[in-house]
């Protein structure tokens, strides 16, 4: 059985697949978008299909709603971002099952509007429901403040910070949780 995310009020969601490398690339040609991720530089075309996507399909499991879901604005029809979820620590040789971490990226236009959290609370709704899954987390730079706002309106508390280690570069992070 596939989960589906429920459309929220002005919200709908598709899980992302290599059919969708336009749609990522376009984000992430936006330098206030990238910032936080890697200092404002565009992703090539070649990085979201060569990285980027086999990344996503390493964690992807629409069974259990982890991966990409494209968030879509449901009075356009357009695409404004995504909310990631993957077990946390996935890409590490001791990835934590019961913690599903979630992360998000938007357009600059969808900003300030709340769609991240709410789209961020509808995936959480459906993922958390598993019986393993008893907490969910989430990453950012300490200067990304808007994105810390947003893990605090989803109820998560700050836990830590620490040198988040990941494959592509690690990074100085601040660790925020909440238990399910």
């Amino acid at each position: 059985m596939t989960v589906n995310i429920p459309e929220t009020s002005r919200l709908k969601f598709k899980f992302v697949t290599e059919r969708d490398a336009e749609f990522l690339f376009d984000l992430d040609q936006d330098p206030m978008v990238m910032k936080f991720i890697n200092g404002g530089i565009k992703h090539s075309r070649e990085r979201i299909n060569e990285v980027f996507l086999p990344r996503i399909a390493k964690f992807a499991n629409q069974e259990k709603g982890w991966g990409l879901w494209q968030v879509i604005e449901k009075v356009t029809g357009k695409a404004i971002g995504w909310i990631l979820v993957r077990p946390n620590l996935f890409f590490s040789d001791n990835p934590e099952f019961d913690n599903l971490e979630v992360g998000w990226r938007f357009f600059q236009s969808s900003w300030g509007k709340g769609y991240a959290t709410e789209a961020a609370e509808a995936v959480i709704e459906v993922v958390s429901k598993y019986e393993e899954v008893t907490r969910i987390s989430a990453i950012a730079v300490e200067e990304n403040l808007a994105s810390i706002n947003i893990m605090r309106k989803l109820g998560m508390k700050f836990v830590k910070k620490y040198l988040h280690k990941d494959p592509l570069g690690d990074s100085e992070v601040v660790y925020y949780e909440k238990t399910v």
